[in-house]
């Protein structure tokens, strides 16, 4: 993403594995995970399995965490419920994206919410030539309409905005919480949201210790390992060069979809996602404004 919410410090810090190659780990694991969750789509509810997904990483953050609630103001938590809020809608939506459409596809149309933030937050007009490859991007997939679902669409669009509202807490989170706290706590907000729908409407799945098992495969692999990748990471890279790898995300959800559900795209969606993740990649380098860190 385009902004990392909570890096527990800013120091300089050395780790065993090079940065860079932490934030890709990230980036594959989570995409990885999301094509193993989709596997799973013709026999369980998105729903279910974002849920799963939400509780196996609120209960491993609450644990690393330990989040500190005493002494939390009304804006504090009404910042963390906002925080928690996008993070539920966005894993929600994008999920249900992902049922309807190709992942890279689904993926490639989230990204245009944050690539919109990331422009707004510059001050060139020149940026603006993002914006219209980007654009160019999303009216290719319109070449292909026959592979695309337009409710899939709609909710990838849905995600991205919520996206981009994440990103917009995640400063205000990181201001009034300390390290991992706000993100256990949003996790934990999200889970809550969403458990009505998954334990009602589709609580009979939860019922099969297999999707459990795969949920929380999934939770671990597209919350946890990632989360930990990119916090480790972002103590010794730039922001602004781990903004730029995760731009990369477009692509890696394509791949992962090829290798694990043999998921093809025309050539004109590849030309498509080229264009979205080239944008993204320029915004990036310009809007240094979002890509700073929150302040602790």
């Amino acid at each position: 993403m385009f902004a990392y919410v909570d890096p527990v410090t800013r120091a300089n810090s050395s780790v065993a594995l090079s940065p860079v190659w932490l934030v890709l780990v990230g980036i594959a694991s989570v995409q990885l995970g999301a094509s193993i969750a989709k596997s799973l789509f013709d026999e369980v509810s998105p729903t279910t399995i974002v849920w799963l997904r939400l509780v196996t990483s609120a209960l491993v953050l609450l644990a690393v965490a330990r989040p500190v609630l005493r002494g939390k103001t009304r804006q504090d938590w009404l910042v963390v419920l906002g925080y928690g809020a996008s993070l539920g809608c966005m894993n929600w939506a994008i999920y249900q994206s992902f049922q309807r459409i190709p992942l890279g596809l689904a993926v490639t149309i989230e990204f245009v919410g944050p690539l919109t933030l990331a422009v707004l937050g510059s001050r060139r007009l020149r940026d603006l030539a993002w914006v219209g490859l980007a654009g160019l991007g999303v009216l290719l997939l319109g070449f292909e309409r026959t592979d695309l679902d337009l409710v899939g669409v709609a909710y990838a669009v849905l995600a991205g905005a919520a996206w981009a509202a994440y990103i917009l807490l995640s400063a205000a989170t990181g201001a009034r919480w300390r390290g991992l706290d706000g993100l256990a706590v949003a996790s934990v907000v999200a889970t809550l949201l969403l458990s009505p729908v998954a334990l009602g409407r589709y609580g009979d799945q939860l019922a099969d210790l297999h999707v459990i098992v795969i949920g929380a495969l999934v939770g671990l692999l597209s919350s946890v390992v990632p989360y930990t990748c990119e916090l480790i990471a972002l103590r010794s890279i730039k922001p602004s060069t781990f903004s730029i790898l995760m731009s990369l995300e477009p692509a890696a959800a394509a791949l992962a979809a090829i290798v694990v559900l043999g998921e093809l795209l025309a050539p004109v969606q590849w030309l498509a996602m080229a264009c979205v993740v080239v944008a993204s990649v320029g915004a990036t380098r310009s809007g240094r404004t979002l890509a700073e860190p929150a302040p602790d």
